[in-house]
């Protein structure tokens, strides 16, 4: 939702459209609102043409599809998905030794679109058919306390030289005959 004060709502791109009417030039207009020439000579060609509905915000979605798949093969998707119980993968594959070539998404896609990408949309109780995780609960938060504790250096006993400091004899000899 856009605030109704900003620059760029219907309103405002009426505003820049009744400037071009009285006689600024687009390029003009659009410099001092900060928008391109060609977007408020889109606006401005909708303004003309349909009036304030054409300044209003539209969809980006595309009118048509043209290589959506068909609805033969998404209806024969929608059949094998409810007779086997199978997932995108498996359907996928099925479809292949028919002759139906899709990529795995495209199955996805169809049985999100026919409301039947998860198994419990499949049964009729609605059930849903996953075995339930194994959790682990507790009455109160920090019950369970779980510390990994590896010990990565050789540090004696009793604290190394960061304790004692280096003098103090307590350091473990190093490999490799120098310092």
């Amino acid at each position: 939702m856009v605030h109704s004060n900003a620059p760029l709502t219907p309103e405002g791109r009426r505003r820049l459209c009744e400037r071009v009417d009285g006689g600024r030039p687009i390029s003009h207009v659009a410099a001092q609102a900060g928008i391109a020439r060609q977007t408020l000579g889109r606006w401005y060609a909708r303004w003309v043409s349909e009036g304030y509905d054409g300044l209003l915000d539209r969809s980006s979605r595309p009118l048509r599809c043209p290589s959506r798949t068909p609805a033969h093969i998404e209806d024969r998707s929608r059949r094998f998905a409810a007779s086997s119980r199978f997932g995108p993968v498996q359907l996928a594959a099925r479809l292949a030794e028919e002759g139906i070539c899709l990529a795995v998404c495209t199955v996805w896609r169809i049985l999100v679109r026919r409301g039947i990408s998860r198994l419990r949309d499949l049964d009729i109780s609605g059930a849903d058919l996953r075995e339930p995780g194994v959790r682990y609960e507790w009455a109160r938060p920090g019950d369970m306390v779980h510390v990994d504790v590896k010990k990565l250096g050789r540090i004696p006993a009793g604290g190394g030289h960061r304790i004692h400091g280096r003098a103090s004899g307590l350091e473990l000899p190093r490999f490799g005959g120098h310092r």
